[in-house]
C-alpha cells in the first residue's frame, strides 16, 4: 500500500528521532543538559522546511529514483531516500544553530513567538535563582547550543554522504562547506554595516545593504540547498549553473520579502514584534532606500531612533509611516518582482526534470508572497 507521506513530515520524523537520539544521550551525561535538549526540540519543532524543500528538490533536478517523493507529495517507498532525508534535515538544523547565533548578535528576545535561546536560559537562570549574572549565563549557553547544532549538522551530513561514491561525497561536503563559510562571512557584514552605516556614502548603502543581503541569508537560504542537494546526485556542472541562477536572485527575493516583514509584519503572523528590525537598528535595501528619499533633518531623526532598544509603538509607528512616505516599500517590491522574474527566467530554460522545475517554480512562489 502507497505511503502517502509529505516532504515536510518526512524531514520533521527525522528531526524527532535525531533530536530524541541526541537527547538521550545528553540525558545520560547529565540531568543538567535537559533544558538544552528542551529548547531545540521547541526550536525544530516547527518550520517551513524550505531549506530542506529546496534540497530535495535541487535533487531531484538532477535524478529521479522510483519512489521518490513527488509534486504532490506522494511516495511509495523511503528506503532509498535515507541519504537526502538526512541531507535535508542536516540543513534545518543548520539553519537553527544560524537563528540561534543570529538572535544572539541581534540581541533579540523572540524566536516564532517564543524566547529567544538567549533569554530563555536567561531565565532560566533567574528562575534557579543562580549565582552570576543572567545575561552572561544566557547568552554563553545559547553560544554553545549553536555550536552543538553546528556539529549536529555535520553528523547528519555525514550520515547523508557515507555511502555515496567518493566523488559525490566530496561534491556534497564542497557545497556544504561554501555555505557555511558564506552565512558565517555574510553575518559578519551584516554586523560590520550596523557599525560602518553612518560613515558610508549615501550612494553605496543599497549596493552594500544588497551584498549584506546575499551572502547572509540568500545564498544558504535558496541557492546553497538547491547546489548541496544537486550535488548528492551528481549533478554535472551545467545543471549546478542552472539552479545557482534560478535559486540566488530568488535568495534575494525572499530576504527582501524578510525585510519588509521585519518592519511592517503583523506580530501575530510573525511571531515577532511589530517593527522589531527598526529596534535591532537592521540597515537593510528597505533602509537605505528609504534614507536617499528623506529630506536631511528626517534622516538625522530616523538615524538616532534607529537601533534604539526602547522605542515605544508610537515611535515605531513614527519610523514606519517616514518608511512609507518615502515611496521605499514600493522600491522594495518592485525589487522583489525583479529579482523573482530573473529566477523564474532562469527556471524556464534551466535543463532539469521537469516534474522539478514545476515543485521550484511552486516554491518560488511560497517564498517570495509570504506573510511570515
Amino acid at each position: 500500500m502507497p505511503e502517502q507521506t509529505r516532504l515536510v513530515d518526512v524531514v520533521d520524523e527525522r528531526l524527532s528521532s535525531f533530536v530524541s537520539s541526541r537527547e538521550q544521550a545528553m540525558s545520560s551525561l547529565s540531568p543538567d543538559l535537559g533544558h538544552l535538549a528542551e529548547y531545540v526540540t521547541g526550536l525544530l519543532a516547527n518550520g517551513k522546511r524550505f531549506r530542506a524543500r529546496f534540497c530535495y528538490w535541487g535533487w531531484r533536478a538532477a535524478d529521479h529514483v522510483p519512489g521518490a517523493i513527488d509534486a504532490t507529495g506522494g511516495t511509495e517507498s523511503l528506503a532509498d531516500l535515507d541519504h537526502v532525508v538526512s541531507l535535508a534535515t542536516s540543513l534545518e538544523v543548520f539553519h537553527a544553530a544560524a537563528l540561534v547565533h543570529d538572535d544572539i548578535m541581534d540581541n533579540s528576545d523572540t524566536r516564532r513567538g517564543k524566547p529567544a535561546a538567549h533569554r530563555f536560559f536567561e531565565s532560566i537562570h533567574r528562575d534557579r535563582q543562580y549565582s552570576g549574572g543572567a545575561e552572561r549565563f544566557g547568552e554563553s549557553t545559547a553560544l554553545l547550543l549553536g555550536d552543538l547544532l553546528l556539529a549536529w549538522s555535520d553528523d547528519l551530513l555525514g550520515e547523508a554522504v557515507q555511502k555515496q561514491t567518493p566523488e559525490v561525497a566530496a561534491a556534497t561536503r564542497a557545497q556544504f562547506s561554501q555555505m557555511r563559510q558564506e552565512v558565517t562571512l555574510g553575518q559578519y557584514l551584516d554586523i560590520h554595516e550596523e557599525a560602518a552605516w553612518n560613515h558610508t556614502a549615501m550612494d553605496e548603502r543599497l549596493n552594500r545593504a544588497l551584498r549584506v543581503v546575499t551572502y547572509k541569508s540568500a545564498k544558504y537560504s535558496m541557492e546553497a540547498p538547491l547546489l548541496i542537494g544537486a550535488s548528492l546526485a551528481g549533478a554535472s556542472d551545467e545543471i549546478l549553473a542552472d539552479l545557482s541562477a534560478f535559486g540566488l536572485p530568488l535568495g534575494i527575493a525572499f530576504q527582501l520579502r524578510d525585510d519588509l516583514l521585519g518592519v511592517f509584519g503583523d506580530s501575530d503572523v510573525t511571531g515577532k514584534p511589530s517593527g522589531d528590525d527598526l529596534r535591532e537598528g537592521k540597515r537593510t535595501a528597505l533602509i537605505a532606500l528609504g534614507e536617499q528619499s528623506m529630506p536631511v533633518n528626517a534622516q538625522t531623526l530616523f538615524n538616532e531612533l534607529l537601533g534604539d532598544r526602547s522605542l515605544s509603538g508610537e515611535q515605531i509607528d513614527v519610523l514606519q509611516s517616514t518608511l512609507r512616505s518615502t515611496g521605499a516599500v514600493e522600491e522594495v517590491e518592485q525589487l522583489i518582482d525583479r529579482y523573482a522574474n530573473e529566477s523564474l527566467a532562469a527556471l524556464e530554460s534551466a535543463r532539469i526534470a521537469p516534474g522539478a522545475k514545476k515543485e521550484l517554480s511552486r516554491l518560488a512562489a511560497a517564498v517570495t508572497k509570504r506573510q511570515s
